[in-house]
């Protein structure tokens, strides 16, 4: 991580709802050594300064035998990125760049049991479905949910080290600042215009 002083952010407060809003992350971990990554669905659980992150994984998978060898694991939280071309700034006689937000929290998984991973399964159906809908967790039956269970293995993770890097040119005087956000507003590219928005709540 790319921990320099005006990027760094270790703020739970910030970290959080930033982690809720970009729930589709990526879960590393490695056995001997060779390391294996998944991109799955997690919850966020927070109780003051404890935060556990819920989530579940395909069995018999690289991932998953790695989650059973080691405990330890990385979890990666991307946002919105963009390149920032130097031609924006006061002194274009600069290095271009590329601003970013992400999060990375380091801690221990642990593998649940069948009736802790069918209550994950249907915690996360209902945050996502409606109560009303057809694919709701209440309208599958038993038999359905049972077989499948037998496929997926839920974890928790219990964070031990949790930090962000919000790189929003910071660094840059005001008049950089502003023209950065110029500039991407008027791109056609979704991404850099969510980091002109993350820019202008910033300044």
């Amino acid at each position: 991580m790319y921990k320099v002083g005006k990027f760094l952010e270790t703020d739970l407060d910030k970290l959080i709802p930033f982690m809720q809003a970009h729930p589709f992350a990526v879960v590393i971990g490695a056995n001997q050594h060779i390391p294996s990554a998944t991109q799955v669905p997690v919850q966020i659980k927070r109780e003051v300064n404890v935060v556990k992150l819920i989530g579940h994984v395909m069995r018999k998978t690289d991932h998953h035998e790695a989650f059973v060898a080691n405990e330890n694991v990385l979890v990666l939280f991307h946002g919105a990125h963009a390149y920032i071309s130097a031609s924006v700034y006061e002194n274009p006689a600069s290095a271009s760049t590329w601003n970013y937000s992400s999060v990375q929290a380091k801690g221990k998984i642990r593998l649940l049991d069948n009736e802790e991973t069918r209550a994950v399964i249907k915690e996360l159906t209902d945050q996502y479905e409606a109560s009303d809908s057809r694919a709701a967790f209440h309208q599958m039956t038993n038999e359905y949910i049972d077989h499948h269970l037998k496929a997926i293995a839920g974890f928790e993770i219990s964070v031990t080290s949790l930090e962000g890097v919000f790189k929003l040119s910071q660094n840059h005087p005001q008049v950089n600042q502003e023209n950065i956000v110029k500039y991407l507003s008027q791109s056609d590219d979704l991404q850099a215009k969510e980091v002109a928005k993350q820019m202008k709540e910033n300044c």
